[in-house]
């Protein structure tokens, strides 16, 4: 059974405070990323995609700001796809007939991860072809 948490005497809603507030978030977060990986082909493929070229990027021979917009552009690629994971799921867990609405949303949430490549490959080619 899972454990209530404890009432914010500042705010008066639920919730932990200072440093444990810190380190229970992150705990929440580390759950949300493990099961993104475990549940979500999307995720499994863009961190592959990250995993393998960040070595390459901070090897090319290119200024540190370059390096930093390579490796930022497949993070938000990474973001993105997270997002749309916690979209697709939340539309899911409220039902899985057809409603015009989830629809939108799952597709405005698959657009947003194509915008997300196009800008990333759009970058690499920027730096590394030109």
């Amino acid at each position: 059974m899972k454990q209530s948490r404890p009432l914010n005497h500042q705010s008066g809603k639920p919730g932990y405070t200072g440093f444990k507030r810190i380190f229970k978030a992150t705990g929440y977060s580390m759950q949300g990323l493990h099961a993104a990986i475990k549940y979500e082909s999307g995720v499994r493929q863009e961190l592959l995609l990250l995993l393998i070229l960040t070595p390459v990027a901070l090897m090319l021979e290119v200024t540190n700001v370059e390096k930093i917009l390579l490796v930022g552009s497949l993070v938000l690629v990474l973001i993105v796809e997270l997002l749309n994971s916690a979209v697709e799921s939340t539309v899911d867990r409220i039902g899985s007939e057809y409603h015009e609405l989830s629809g939108r949303a799952k597709d405005i949430g698959s657009a947003a991860v194509f915008v997300s490549l196009c800008l990333a490959t759009f970058v690499w080619f920027m730096i590394v072809v030109l």
